[in-house]
């Protein structure tokens, strides 16, 4: 495995990289773009991105814990089984992007946007969604709590994958 611990990125733009089972850690990235990149299976941990984009970025078990992420765009990724928990976020957009299986636990955020993702079985415990707009995403399968949920938006179809939560069965 690469290791890559206290190194500051400022202003670098990533394309084309494949850094695949490797451990960041302490690492700040600021003001730096990824496109087609692959992160699979890559852990960040205690990680700051400041005004960083990513696009079309594979991210399949991508471990970002206890990252801190300000005015940070995910569009057209492949994030499925990946892991955010513990994490601070302000100004986080997620865009066109595969979120299946991904833990999204114990967050605290600001201005969150999930616009036409997939999280299909995504998990959302102990992170709070009020006035978060999820009409746009596919939710089969989501887990979250009760408290978790409440306050969120959604469309009349979502809410029968919700009824789940509120111990109705539907026949």
């Amino acid at each position: 495995k690469d290791e890559f611990i206290n190194i500051d990125f400022s202003k670098v733009e990533f394309r084309g990289i494949n850094v695949i089972d490797s451990i960041f850690e302490k690492v700040s990235f600021v003001n730096c773009e990824f496109e087609n990149c692959n992160f699979s299976n890559t852990t960040f941990e205690n990680v700051s991105f400041i005004r960083c984009s990513f696009k079309n970025c594979k991210c399949t078990g991508t471990m970002f814990l206890k990252s801190r992420f300000d005015t940070i765009d995910f569009k057209e990724s492949n994030l499925c089984y990946s892991n955010f928990s513990l994490g601070v976020m302000n100004q986080i957009d997620f865009k066109d992007s595969v979120m299946r299986n991904m833990y999204f636990e114990e967050n605290r955020h600001k201005k969150l946007v999930i616009d036409n993702c997939d999280l299909a079985c995504a998990s959302f415990f102990k992170t709070k969604l009020k006035d978060i707009d999820l009409s746009t995403n596919i939710i089969s399968g989501i887990i979250i709590g009760y408290e978790d949920i409440k306050g969120a938006v959604i469309d009349s179809m979502q809410a029968i994958d919700l009824m789940g939560l509120l111990g109705v069965n539907i026949k």
